[in-house]
This record gives structure tokens, C-alpha cells and sequence, in this order.
């Protein structure tokens, strides 16, 4: 392939190595052009008359590389397959999914035929816990004919991940850069109240920390507890600087003045990204030109015109537009897709000015900036706060320097109160980070690897498998880690201590309370049930309500909150009633005969119903009695006489009473991931075989029907699913209340707390719940008994959500009340729909499958729709 500018040594090494027949792992940094690489296989197959498949880890790269491939060669040579597109699948270049070429893999898709080539993009995301092991099964299943162009950050075990490569597939060249193709510059900020201008200082000297930011920072007052009644004194005796975090408008400020703009803000919370955004424009700072101003406007318009007004109202435009207008703009996995490609595309273009991101950002888009802005070297895991590691201050780092544009890029770290500056320079000395592999057999995988070999070759294949490669290399550092996990176990536990009493005992009590009551049905449940039988011509009283007197009902129908009845008194009063109307379920007392035809909003059918009313005979009417339950009476008084119920640091014990139990299930994983280590990757696929085989997906070394479905079932829940399927839990129910159950597979509550109490649109479907709930207990002692990785719990918090959305509310109703983004909504229904479509081709009950490709239909509306077009990203993303 011949380009118009002279290739780098890495790109040229790479190049020969291919066209001398082997695979490559080229391992550059970002922006350093690995992707010509990829373009080079891509123009041999092309001349050769063969096909490539060019992989990457989302649908908004695939979609971002189908695009980039369709300019370069034309719409007709270009194909796409990901879970919301399939375009031109037989042309001799397709983007996808890894998901979906080693779904094509297990399936022996006759598209595999004429393979050339595959470029697995990013291929260092197989670490990642739950996805990553897809690369792996691609790298061993694939057909050994096929050559592989794998693309990945600078790592500092790249040789032995080539290694592993060429034992699996053949001769495979480790091509390795490790210079940046623009100069990056680490710097130190730091907000000084004896100063009038921010401190920005160089991180490293001459590849050292920098003394005189190490002495500034040595000299900070943190602001910690006083000892000795007096404040700490820095060296010298002096009173020390008074340094602060500078505030982000300062930061821009200052950015501006160095000429170090655009910029991406690096913040890891998506609150505060939006937060920032709002502050910048309150501020009245702006950062763009009347004609910048003006293409900014137009991008946004045609990037959201598939939305609908009342949309973007939902999704406030018009303050997200202020925003971009003035320079500023957001960027997480909470905004919806057409809102992101907008952000995208200006900031490309030069028209945005700051970003302020998650980390998620560094994942793969094409974002270059002239500078990185870190606010904070820790993040919150949804457990406790880490340091970024290497790796990860490395990818995002990496966004610093446009190639072609800047001679320089730059890495800005803010100070903070809570990491030195040694742990600053440390973090940024160390440039590299080594892949270590997340592979284990999962049960889809198992059903895969019986249904296409042989035993000894199935087990051979996972003993090639990188886990397997690298195992027990590792028991130090989990050691290590599980030592730190008893030593915060014992802080929480502490904490739990309560003077009054046994507090453990207390909240365990209160617990088991909250659960049985929350099993209970509500007493506003009952009244919705009731409101629900009502029919046309029932008489009711409602002097529980906001009018007394009695009322003919003229209909009833159920809304997402309840059931809501419409109802007319003898004084003409028209009513909406709901179960917050009564403290009791309402009885019929009485009926009438409704006059025809049936038009309830004229005033002759109003006079007539009213009259009839007046002339009725009607009773009165009480509804019996509520039940007490003894056990929850019983229960609820030892709760109320604990003694620990009187304590006023009840609530701090609380808190780490969940925090231990969360440091406990952390523990459990540990021990359990130290014991596999000294098990193989093939004993572990052993014990899921006997799981599959004892539960009737196995027979022998053969599928049953049931292994036959659990094989097209790709799902992280994959035999949960499998089992609800077999035993019916799914059959017999509308769409609506099915998407609704099957959201509880794959939503999952993020972020420190318990999560929201699920809303269900039915008693049928809380039923199911429940049977949902059971499975999954059984599947958990299995695998507990087997000590193989546990199946993530089912989550019911968007059963609401999903029923809603699949029933045709609009989204200022589905989540009025919501605390949920737009773009995770897109995502969990995005996510949803790609189950439903999954059982709509594995269901065996022909009506379930029919039910949830309607189900799939359904969902995918407005703003859904609008976010899968291709050129959009798509929101997967995985920050918390």
C-alpha cells in the first residue's frame, strides 16, 4: 500500500511482517497511526480478493471505523455488524463487534470463508472482567488460516502476549513503539492563597520529580487534624502555603493564557461533569467566535434532528446547547448518543474548547486535545476510592497531543489534599502497564466447546487460553490484597461496635423486617388491585377521598403509578381517582346502567349518569379488615425494644455495617480467585460441565435441546436466562411485563447505596420476580458448592422503566421521577432490546419468542432508535 507520508519504523517493521505471512501485535501509543497497520492488511485483502474483519470493543467505534472505511473505499466495500446494524455483511471489509465475530466463530458462519485477515482493535480490553474473555476465545477458536492484526496501548508485557499468540496461532511479531508521536509534558497545579496566579509547575526534571514542587508541596497545610493544639509547621518552622485545589474556572483560565486549548477536563463523576459545564456558562465565559457559534448550532441540530421535541425537552437541549455554544461540553456514558456524536464532532472540528469527561472517553474515540486535565488521581470503584493506576493514567493521558497540529501535548494533574506530589511523579514515571488475562469457561462456553470438538481438543484449547498461560503469577499480589481487605474488615466491624448492644443483631433483625414487609403487598397495592376491577356503572363511595359522597365510575384504566378510575358524582363532579384517594380498597355498593352510546364527555351522558345515580339503591359499604401478620407483629416489636434502637449513632452504624458486608463478599472473591489459582483453566471447564450435565443441558459429551438453546444464549447471566426459559418463568405474559422481567438480566443498580425500590406493574409479574429470585439462589449454591465464579444477581430496578417504555409512555413519563440519565436509559433499553432479540430466537415456547421479538419492537422508538443510527455512539461505555 503506497501513502502520502513516510511511514514510522514501528509501521514499516509491522507491514513486513504481515506481508512475510505472519500475525502482528503492534503496542504504540495513542494517536502514534497503529491504525495504519490495520489499513495495510486491509489493502491486501483487497488486492488478493479476500475479506477482513476489523474488530473493536464498542458499537460507537465500529460504527466511528465503518465510516472512516466507507470514505476510504466506498460505501459498497464497507459492511457493519453490531447489535443495532447489519449492513452489507457479505462486503470484503465488516467492522464489528468482538461479540459478534465470536458469535459467528461458535455459529461456523459461512461469512468466515476467503478470511484474511482480523484486526482485533484494543486488544488490552481482555482484561476486562466481564468482555475480555471474548478476545481470547476469538484469538483461540478462530480458523489458524486466518493472520490477526492485534492493536493495543503500550504494555509492558507485550512479548509475552505475542508469545501466547504465536503458541496458539503461528509466527506472530511483537511490534512495539514506545515514543509518542507528540512530546507529552507532565505538569503540577496547584491554587495558592498567598499567590495571585496558580502554580504550574513540570512534574518531572530531567526524568526526576521536580524539587521545587516536591518543597511546595512538602510545605502545604492539608488542612488534617491540628497536633498538639497547634497547626503543622513546615520545614524551617514556618507556618507553610496554604494550597488549594484550583477551581476549574481558573484552570480554563490559565489553560488560555498558555495557549494550551482544547482541552479535556478529566472529572470522574458524571454529575460534576454537567455541574462544570453549568458553572462555566454561569460564569459568562465564553470561548467561541460568532461563527464558530453558528457551526456549532448546525452540527447540534442535524446531529439530534431524529429527535423528537418533547425529547429533547426531556433531555434539556437547550441548556446542553448554551453549553456548547459558549465553548464547554460534557462528555459520559450518562448522555444520549446523538447529544455525545454532537460533542464529538465539534470538539474535532475545533469548535469546542473543553471538555469536561469521564474516563470513558479514553477508550478508542477520536478526541485529540492539545491538553489533559486531571482533577483527581483517585476513583470511586463503587467500593471504595484507588489511585488510577499507570495503565490508566496512561490511557487517559494519552488524548494529549494532536498529530500534525502540536509540537507539544500536556498532562496537567491538580493538586490535591489527599495524594502527595511523590505519588504524582511516581504515577507519572511509570509509563507502561502489563495486560493480565480475565479468561474463564463460562456455561455458554462450555455448551460451545462440547457442540464443536471433541473433549481432548476442548480441553486443549482452554490450557491454551492466556489465563492459563499466566497462571500463578499472581498469588503475591492477591495476597496482598486480601490482607488490606481484613484490615478494612476490621475498621468497618469496629465501627459496627455500639455500646448499648449487640448491633449487628439489631440491624440484621431490622433487615429481615424491611424484607418481609417489602414482600408484603402494600396496602397501596390492595387499593390499586381494587381500582383495577372497577367497571363502567359500579357506584363507590368515595368520602375518603377529596369529595365526599357517592360516585359512579365511568372507567378505569392502569397508568405506570396505579390504577387510575374516572368517575362522576350525582352532583356532576368528574373525578380522577387513584389508590392516594382512599385509606381503604373501595367497595361497589351499588350499580347503574350506563346510558348509550357510551360518551362520556358530552353533557346529556353526564346528566343522564347523574340522575340514574340520584335514583339508585345503594348500600353501605366497608372494606374487611387488613390481616396482621404475626411473625412481622412479632418481629417489628423485638425490632422497636432493642436496645440498640435508641442509640443516636444508629445510622453511622449502619453504614458500616453494608460496608463490611460489602468488604466481606470482596474477601470471599479473593480467597476464592487465590484457591483457583493452583486449579487449572480445564479443571474449572470440568465443574461447569457437571453443573450443565447434572441440571439436563448435558448428556455425556453430547447437547440436549437445552444445551442446544444455552449454546445461542450470549449473556453474562447466560444459564439464569437458559433456566427461566425451561421452566416457563417467561411464558404466558404480555410484552410490556416481559421486557420488564427480562430487564432484571440485564440492568444492573451502579454507584455506592442499595439501589431503588423496583416498581411492578402487576402482581403477576412480582410472582415471576420472585420465581426469578429462586432460580437464581439455586444457580448461586451451585456455584458456591462448586466454587466457580459467581452469576452476577438479577436486578429489578428498571422492571418499571422497561414496561413502561415497551407500553408507549414518552420519556418525560418514563422517567419523571427517575433518578436515571437519558444515556443510561438508551443503554439498559439498548442492552434489553439485544436479550430480547436473543430470546426471541432460542424461546421454546413459540408464543415467549414471539412475545419478545414484539417486546424488541417496542423498545426500539424514539429516542432508542435515534441512538443507533450508524455514526452514533452507542453508550456503552463503563464508567460508574
Amino acid at each position: 500500500m503506497n501513502y502520502e507520508f513516510a511511514l514510522d519504523d514501528f509501521q514499516r517493521r509491522a507491514a513486513a511482517a504481515l506481508d512475510a505471512g505472519q500475525s502482528v501485535l503492534v503496542a504504540a501509543p495513542t494517536g502514534s497511526g497503529k491504525t495504519v497497520v490495520a489499513d495495510h492488511a486491509v489493502a491486501d485483502a483487497l488486492r488478493l480478493g479476500e475479506k477482513v474483519f476489523y474488530t473493536t470493543p464498542i458499537k460507537a467505534l465500529s460504527n466511528q471505523k465503518y465510516t472512516d472505511y466507507g470514505r476510504l473505499y466506498g460505501a459498497e466495500r464497507v459492511g457493519l455488524l453490531t447489535g443495532d446494524n447489519a449492513i452489507n455483511a457479505d462486503a470484503p471489509i465488516v467492522v464489528m463487534t468482538t461479540e459478534v465475530l465470536r458469535n459467528m466463530i461458535y455459529a461456523t458462519s459461512p461469512a468466515l470463508r476467503r478470511l484474511r485477515y482480523v484486526v482485533l482493535d484494543e486488544v488490552h480490553y481482555l482484561q476486562d472482567a466481564y468482555r475480555g474473555p471474548v478476545w481470547e476465545e476469538v484469538i483461540v477458536h478462530l480458523p489458524r488460516e486466518v493472520r490477526l492484526v492485534c492493536l493495543s496501548a503500550t504494555v509492558s508485557n507485550a512479548e509475552e502476549l505475542a508469545d501466547w499468540i504465536s503458541t496458539v496461532r503461528g509466527p506472530t511479531a511483537a511490534i512495539i513503539e514506545e515514543k509518542r508521536p507528540v512530546e507529552l509534558q507532565h505538569l503540577y497545579m496547584a491554587g495558592d492563597r498567598g499567590s495571585d496566579r496558580v502554580h504550574l509547575l513540570p512534574t518531572l526534571v530531567d526524568g526526576r520529580p521536580n524539587p521545587v514542587a516536591a518543597r511546595l508541596d512538602a510545605d502545604a497545610i492539608r488542612g488534617g487534624p491540628r497536633r498538639h493544639g497547634r497547626r503543622p509547621q513546615g520545614p524551617g518552622g514556618g507556618a507553610g502555603k496554604k494550597l488549594y485545589t484550583p477551581n476549574r474556572l481558573d484552570v480554563i483560565d490559565r489553560l488560555g493564557d498558555e495557549g494550551m486549548l482544547p482541552a479535556i477536563y478529566f472529572i470522574f463523576s458524571r454529575a460534576a461533569c454537567s455541574d462544570a459545564v453549568d458553572r462555566c456558562v454561569d460564569s459568562g465565559m465564553r470561548l467561541t467566535s460568532p461563527e464558530e457559534r453558528d457551526r456549532i448550532r448546525a452540527i447540534c441540530e442535524e446531529r439530534t434532528s431524529s429527535l423528537s421535541d418533547d425529547d429533547l425537552a426531556v433531555l434539556k437541549y437547550e441548556r446542553w446547547m448554551m453549553g456548547m455554544e459558549s465553548g464547554f461540553a460534557s462528555h459520559h456514558a450518562g448522555m444520549v448518543p446523538p447529544f455525545k456524536e454532537a460533542v464529538e464532532a465539534c470538539f474535532a472540528a475545533g469548535l469546542i474548547k473543553v471538555v469536561f469527561a469521564t474516563e470513558t472517553l479514553a477508550l478508542g474515540i477520536n478526541m485529540p486535545a492539545r491538553a489533559v486535565v486531571i482533577e483527581k488521581l483517585s476513583k470511586y470503584t463503587g467500593e471504595r476510592h484507588e489511585l488510577l493506576t499507570p495503565g490508566q493514567y496512561t490511557q487517559l493521558t494519552g488524548r494529549a497531543g494532536r498529530r500534525g497540529i502540536d509540537d507539544l501535548g500536556f498532562a496537567i494533574v491538580l493538586w490535591s489534599p489527599f495524594v502527595t506530589f511523590e505519588q504524582v511523579a511516581n504515577l507519572v514515571g511509570t509509563r507502561t502497564f502489563a495486560i493480565s488475562s480475565s479468561f474463564r469457561p463460562t456455561f455458554n462456553m462450555a455448551a460451545n466447546l462440547v457442540r464443536r470438538y471433541p473433549p481432548d481438543q476442548a480441553h486443549h484449547l482452554l490450557n491454551l487460553s492466556f489465563a492459563q498461560y499466566q497462571a500463578d503469577r499472581d498469588i503475591v499480589k492477591l495476597e496482598t490484597r486480601l490482607d488490606r481487605a481484613d484490615e478494612r474488615l476490621a475498621a468497618a466491624r469496629e465501627q459496627v461496635a455500639c455500646e448499648l448492644g449487640d448491633a449487628e443483631e439489631y440491624l440484621t433483625l431490622q433487615r429481615r423486617l424491611q424484607d418481609k414487609l417489602a414482600a408484603r403487598p402494600s396496602r397501596h397495592h390492595e387499593i390499586d388491585v381494587h381500582l383495577a376491577k372497577l367497571r363502567p356503572g359500579d357506584v363507590i363511595n368515595v368520602s375518603g377521598g377529596r369529595r365526599g359522597g357517592s360516585a359512579v365510575v365511568i372507567s378505569s384504566s392502569w397508568k405506570r403509578g396505579g390504577a387510575q378510575v374516572r368517575a362522576l358524582t350525582a352532583r356532576r363532579d368528574r373525578l380522577t381517582l387513584t389508590a392516594r384517594d382512599f385509606e381503604e380498597p373501595p367497595v361497589v355498593i351499588g350499580t347503574v346502567e350506563v346510558p348509550e352510546p357510551y360518551s362520556p364527555n358530552t353533557t346529556t351522558f353526564q346528566r343522564e349518569i347523574a340522575s340514574r345515580l340520584a335514583r339508585a339503591r345503594v348500600r353501605d359499604g366497608r372494606a374487611p379488615a387488613r390481616a396482621e401478620d404475626p411473625e412481622i407483629s412479632e418481629l417489628a416489636a423485638v425490632v422497636e425494644s432493642h436496645p440498640v434502637a435508641r442509640c443516636p449513632q444508629v445510622q453511622e452504624h449502619r453504614r458500616a455495617w453494608v460496608q463490611a458486608g460489602r468488604i466481606e463478599r470482596e474477601r470471599t472473591t479473593l480467597e476464592r480467585q487465590v484457591k483457583g489459582r493452583s486449579a487449572s483453566i480445564a479443571r474449572q471447564f470440568d465443574k461447569v460441565l457437571q453443573v450443565l450435565e447434572r441440571w439436563g443441558y448435558l448428556d455425556g459429551w453430547a447437547l440436549t435441546d437445552r444445551g442446544e438453546r444455552l449454546s445461542r444464549i450470549y449473556h453474562e447471566s447466560d444459564l439464569l436466562v437458559a433456566e427461566c426459559l425451561e421452566h416457563g418463568v417467561l411464558d404466558g405474559l404480555d410484552a410490556p411485563t416481559l421486557a420488564g422481567l427480562a430487564s432484571v438480566f440485564t440492568y444492573e443498580t451502579r454507584g455506592p447505596g442499595e439501589g431503588i425500590a423496583p416498581w411492578f406493574p402487576s402482581g403477576e409479574a412480582r410472582a415471576r420476580w420472585a420465581e426469578i429470585e429462586g432460580a437464581y439462589a439455586q444457580l448461586r449454591e451451585v456455584e458456591e458448592r462448586s466454587r466457580l465464579p459467581l452469576t452476577r444477581s438479577p436486578d429489578p430496578g428498571f422492571i418499571g422503566l422497561a414496561y413502561a417504555w415497551a407500553g408507549g409512555e414518552d420519556l418525560g413519563d418514563v422517567l419523571e421521577d427517575e433518578e436515571l440519565s437519558g444515556g443510561d436509559f438508551v443503554r439498559n433499553v439498548k442492552q434489553l432490546i439485544d436479550l430480547l432479540r436473543q430470546l426471541g430466537d432460542v424461546a421454546p415456547n413459540v408464543t415467549t419468542a414471539r412475545t419478545a421479538r414484539d417486546a424488541a419492537d417496542r423498545l426500539f422508538r424514539g429516542v432508542v432508535a435515534a441512538s443507533s443510527s450508524v455514526g452514533v455512539g452507542d453508550g456503552d461505555d463503563q464508567e460508574g
